[in-house]
């Protein structure tokens, strides 16, 4: 069998490949065979236009931390670029987005926002944040079985971005329910709009709209009156106020990334450790391995799969030439199950040391909010093993269709209390 039959059928874009889970098998022969791998377009290609693939760790890692040469907004003669691998247009999403955008405008917004997540911000909430998680996991569990998705995983990360958003509280809901239409091709594939998501889209427009419109008005304190108010050096290029077009982008981003990912992880990680109770029982009798646990459910969650650069130049890469305006795109949960850099990389391991995971990215795009879903995360664990044995599961968990999050809609879940 020739390279090319081996690698014969494997289609990236078909969001169906995802469906049971990372698809392990085409990912170890392409990190095998075809590092840097020339992906053809099929019937499921976003533009019909083909794009390379790295999938190794030092690949997507090197790349990653090379955004002269691997741009997030464009490159090359393109008209478009940004993070899909379908190109969207420039001056709207690519170039606009914050996490389609390059430096030095990328670099400046970030220096606005990096204070409402730091540390010492997180130190100052932790105490109301795990005060929600109480209630939370309190009203689950009470239950008896719940949806672990909807009903836990899904509820402390919405509730805190809410909160540092400046959204109200019973608004959350909604912005979830526009955030999932968008993110969740159960309708569509990838390229294409449905009427579901158009219709979500346009609403969460207008919401954004309104709600800047009031922290321009009343300021709060809250990480989007920051942005609303803000006023970005001549060095940004150009300085003065962020347009409304990248004021109602970057709440867009926040409320996708600051609820999905970190769901998803939670409840990842709570079925890893269902099929597992001899981990869950180590957690119990001894927290300490709780932060590692954490790290772990990050890596094998790897919730967010790909993100797509555009190359800017030519550049020479495992014998293969990128030319400029060549779509590359970064394959995050490909390198995270890498036998290069993880011993035994298909096993969830609490106490994995070291754990080189790239699910918050790496360089200049390292996630935001990469210490508050850490926190998050613990505070959601930590709670559930103060207060019931290892749960069991309830159904079968049902993921989303995507080959962009790793996600899920449901997760049926039956709790049992020490001693009952």
């Amino acid at each position: 069998m020739t390279r090319d039959d081996d690698l014969a059928g494997i289609d990236l874009t078909d969001p169906d490949l995802f469906g049971a889970g990372p698809p392990h098998d085409a990912y170890r022969r392409l990190r095998d065979q075809a590092p840097l791998f020339w992906h053809e377009p099929t019937a499921t290609t976003p533009d019909g236009e083909g794009f390379w693939c790295l999938t190794r760790h030092e690949d997507v890692a090197w790349a990653a931390k090379q955004p002269d040469l691997f741009s997030s907004a464009g490159g090359g003669d393109r008209a478009g670029g940004g993070t899909l691998i379908e190109d969207l247009p420039s001056g709207f999403a690519a170039g606009v987005l914050f996490n389609m955008q390059d430096d030095p405008r990328h670099h400046h917004i970030r220096r606005l926002v990096t204070p409402s997540v730091s540390p010492k911000q997180l130190r100052s909430i932790e105490a109301a944040l795990q005060g929600r998680c109480a209630e939370i996991l309190d009203a689950a569990i009470a239950r008896g079985s719940c949806d672990f998705l909807v009903d836990v995983a899904a509820e402390l990360p919405l509730q805190a971005i809410a909160s540092l958003l400046g959204v109200a509280q019973e608004d959350r809901h909604f912005l979830l329910d526009w955030a999932d239409a968008t993110l969740d091709y159960d309708d569509h594939d990838p390229g294409q709009t449905s009427e579901r998501s158009r219709a979500a889209g346009a609403a969460m427009a207008d919401y954004s709209v309104r709600l800047l419109d009031e922290k321009r008005r009343c300021p709060a304190d809250d990480l989007l009156s920051i942005i609303a108010n803000a006023e970005l050096p001549d060095a940004a290029g150009p300085g003065g106020p962020l347009t409304d077009l990248e004021q109602q982008m970057f709440f867009h981003l926040l409320v996708a990334a600051g609820s999905e990912t970190t769901r998803n992880t939670i409840t990842a990680g709570m079925l890893a450790l269902m099929e597992r109770p001899d981990e869950w029982a180590a957690l119990r009798s001894d927290r300490s391995l709780l932060p590692g646990a954490v790290e772990e459910m990050l890596r094998w969650a790897s919730s967010t799969i790909y993100n797509r650069r555009t190359a800017t130049r030519e550049v020479e890469l495992h014998g293969q030439v990128i030319r400029p305006g060549d779509k590359v795109v970064l394959w995050w949960q490909a390198a995270n199950f890498d036998e290069r850099a993880f011993s035994d990389p298909l096993r969830f391991d609490i106490g994995r040391d070291p754990n080189p995971h790239l699910s918050f990215g790496i360089g200049s795009h390292f996630c935001l909010g990469a210490n508050l879903a850490r926190l998050e995360i613990s505070l959601v664990f930590d709670g559930l093993l103060d207060r019931v044995d290892c749960p069991t599961p309830a159904g079968p968990p049902e993921r989303t269709r995507s080959n962009k999050h790793a996600g899920f809609r449901h997760a049926p879940v039956t709790w049992s209390t020490p001693g009952a």
